[in-house]
């Protein structure tokens, strides 16, 4: 069974936002990256010095089986708008499983960055399907 989890995307406050919901759900950040932690030749466009700070991925458990997740946009990429920040990540329990998972949601959509094991040790991918969904497909083995 593969675990869904929302995954917001901001232009530049993901911090306050997430402090905001870690003081409303409780419990403490699992995981809080920024983009000065990426390594060398990883960030694709690059990320200019004024956002080297900002947060490339943050982690907050929300009740027993659920993760809020969320980043700030690349700055590449140009700013998200209401609507336009919300992805669905999807976690499989094996590779073959997320690579199935990504194949089918790819079907007639926008891969925008393919399947490939990445620097957080993630086999990671992400899709906008046919409809216009934005997906995260990621298997990881030491989960």
């Amino acid at each position: 069974m593969a675990a869904i989890n929302p995954y917001l995307t901001f232009n530049g406050n993901c911090e306050e936002a997430f402090n905001f919901y870690k003081s409303v759900f409780g419990g403490e950040f699992v995981y809080l990256g920024r983009f000065n932690e990426i390594p060398p030749g990883e960030s694709g466009p690059g990320i200019p010095e004024a956002y080297q700070d900002k947060i490339m991925h943050v982690s907050l458990p929300i009740g027993k089986h659920h993760i809020l997740m969320g980043s700030d946009n690349h700055p590449a990429y140009g700013e998200v708008s209401f609507g336009q920040n919300i992805n669905i990540s999807i976690s499989a329990e094996t590779k073959e499983a997320a690579d199935k998972l990504f194949n089918g949601l790819s079907e007639n959509g926008q891969i925008t960055m393919p399947m490939a094991d990445v620097f957080w040790g993630d086999y990671f991918g992400m899709v906008i399907d046919q409809f216009g969904v934005m997906w995260m497909v990621s298997f990881n083995k030491n989960a």
